[in-house]
């Protein structure tokens, strides 16, 4: 069989609302850089061409045509390099016997990788037409009509509600700042980086999808900006949640101060220290980097004098946590910028949504109010 021919008579899905539905997992032969331009929440990136071998015989089809580039890439993708992709492939299926596979188009890559790795296992592994091209438009339609078929309503309150929090103990909610692993503020980035903006949307995309198809047209959202990090909503979809009732839920200044202590220095230091293998020393060191950095993000808006008083309660927290462990003078900045920062910014927001707001409560009580409406 030529490879032209490749993968003809293996399975091809067409049914791409289905295989989103179904959360299969997916194996996606494109070249790295592809895979980090964007990709699916399901998905894992094992090559069939690494980048240096895309781009050259890229090259080769546009300037010999498709065969020549064929004769390249079997020279380029041969022997030990082939057997320990086929291999790679191979494993992939065992562990996910219900899965596919694609390239960019859905042409010859994933033939070649599905015809290759049939001859290697006697699995008929499915391949997606059209490949990730496809999926991709198919989502980007999800996200173009999918918002106004949904009765969202926007949790509000002030920063260090814990709002997060209480939104994620609701089965009809999506976390908007999880799939864009950021927290929606200044001091919101996380230790690991948020992913590219197209694979942002595609996860959007499925997860209204899935709840539609679930019938959860009732949704609760957290109140963001356009902006999620260096992450945008999608434009008609940040529309309908700008026009959504905004329920505001009321939390002490006292518990605010606690939430997010616990949240910008407990948790995010364990966090750093987690990502750098335990080591304290490395942790505490990006931990530190983080947030006066996050602290330099708003010196504009501070002021210069107000800049540089939180700047050094910062500086003699984090000194004394390194000399004795001890977190709890990390309390003055926290409470300065929650009440000094970042509430007068918020009565200013709120009061610009007045028309919207449609129930103010506690905890307990904006969760019954949920519950009449449907968000549970």
């Amino acid at each position: 069989m030529s490879l032209k021919d490749a993968g003809k008579d293996l399975p091809l899905i067409e049914d791409l609302r289905e295989l989103f539905l179904q959360d299969r997992p997916m194996l996606d032969v494109r070249a790295p850089v592809e895979f980090r331009e964007g990709a699916f929440p399901c998905s894992t990136n094992l090559p069939l061409m690494d980048d240096a071998d895309r781009e050259n015989i890229g090259k080769r089809y546009k300037d010999q045509g498709q065969d020549a580039a064929i004769e390249l890439g079997l020279t380029r993708v041969s022997g030990a390099v082939k057997a320990a992709r086929v291999a790679a492939w191979a494993e992939f299926v065992r562990q996910h016997p219900q899965g596919l596979l694609y390239c960019f188009r859905g042409g010859l890559r994933s033939r070649i990788s599905q015809q290759w790795l049939f001859e290697q296992t006697g699995i008929r592994y499915p391949r997606v037409a059209g490949g990730y091209k496809a999926m991709r438009r198919f989502l980007l339609e999800q996200l173009g009509t999918l918002p106004e078929g949904f009765r969202p309503v926007v949790l509000s309150g002030r920063t260090g509600s814990g709002k997060t929090r209480f939104l994620r103990t609701f089965e009809r909610q999506i976390d908007l700042e999880a799939l864009a692993n950021h927290r929606g503020s200044a001091f919101g980035n996380q230790p690991t980086p948020q992913p590219p903006q197209i694979s942002f949307e595609n996860t959007l995309a499925i997860q209204l999808l899935r709840k539609f198809h679930q019938g959860d047209v009732a949704l609760l959202f957290e109140d963001e900006s356009r902006m999620i990090g260096s992450l945008h909503l999608p434009e008609h979809f940040f529309a309908q949640l700008q026009q959504a009732p905004l329920v505001l839920m009321q939390v002490s200044d006292e518990e605010r101060v606690e939430i997010s202590y616990q949240e910008y220095v407990v948790d995010t230091c364990a966090a750093f220290t987690e990502l750098h293998g335990g080591d304290g020393e490395a942790g505490f060191a990006a931990f530190s980097a983080y947030l006066l950095g996050s602290l330099d993000k708003i010196q504009r808006r501070l002021g210069g004098v107000r800049y540089q008083q939180v700047r050094k309660q910062m500086q003699d927290a984090l000194a004394l946590q390194q000399a004795s462990g001890q977190t709890q003078a990390h309390y003055a900045w926290v409470r300065f910028i929650l009440l000094d920062y970042y509430d007068p910014m918020y009565d200013y927001q709120i009061s610009k949504k007045q028309d919207r707001l449609v129930f103010t409560g506690s905890p307990q009580e904006v969760r019954e109010y949920l519950a009449g409406q449907g968000i549970r």
